[in-house]
Formats: C-alpha cells, structure tokens, sequence
C-alpha cells in the first residue's frame, strides 16, 4: 500500500462536519449551539490566549529568569565540509561565503567550525576558528587567516 491509496473505512469512519443555523429540526438551528446568552454567544467573544478569569495569569506569576546581551557577538558559523564547493587554492573570504549563500547574513563575523571532512587546499579568511578546524585546514595543507 501506497500513501496514494489511503482511504478511509467504509461505514462511518469519517464524520459529517456540523451544518450549524439551518433551522431547528437540525438540533444545531437558531444559536447554533452557542446557548442563549453570555460571551461565548456573540459573535468575536471569548477570551486572549492565557487569560484565567481575572486571576493573575502564570506567565505573570512565574519569576522571570536571565537575560540577553544585547552587545553580545553574533557569529555567521561555516563548517568544514561545506567549503568543498571552491576550487582547490582559492581564498575564501567572509564576503565571497555570502555571495554565494553558504551563509545567510554576515553578523559581527565569521566562525568555522570542524564538522566534516576539508578535502581542498584553500586559504580561508574568517574571524574565528575552532581548533579542530584549524588543524583539519593546515592538516590538507591550507592556510588559516584571522581577520
């Protein structure tokens, strides 16, 4: 069997959607389920999303924890393996990985990490390096410039 081929039961595996307002005989005519009266009954009533009835919801009773550093560096990461798209002795720089959309935006800077394996010899501009990369860079005979 196929994804294609599913199909439900045969005798009621499915239900009918509701036809709500269709006159009374339905069992669902005139309030369409909704009662007579009240908040639920209008049209657009109801509460938001976390509201408790007028008690202090728990998003504003729970303690609220840490922070972000707004100064904090914001690192473009680049592993290895995806730099086997470039010819063997060419240099990579921070600017021709976003032009050909290894990385999506520059941040603060560039950051290659070890996942994968190298298999070119390139020179290899960024901002950081993690160790293993570095050593699988100079390892295949490639050059590591910190900017």
């Amino acid at each position: 069997m196929k994804l294609h081929e599913l199909r439900p039961n045969k005798g009621g595996s499915t239900k009918n959607r509701k036809r709500l307002g269709r006159g009374t005989a339905t069992g669902q005519g005139k309030t369409s389920g909704r009662g007579e009266n009240g908040q639920n009954s209008r049209s657009g009533g109801g509460v938001r999303p976390g509201f408790e009835g007028g008690q202090l919801p728990i998003y504003r009773r729970l303690p609220k924890r840490g922070f972000t550093n707004i100064f904090a560096t914001k690192y473009a990461i680049v592993n290895l393996e995806d730099l086997n798209r470039f010819e063997d002795g060419t240099e990579v720089t921070p600017q021709l990985l976003k032009e050909l959309g290894v990385i999506k935006k520059l941040e603060d800077g560039v950051k290659v990490l070890g996942n994968g394996e190298l298999n070119k010899k390139l020179t290899i501009k960024a901002h950081k390096f993690s160790k293993s990369a570095a050593e699988k860079i100079e390892a295949i005979g490639g050059k590591v410039e910190v900017i």
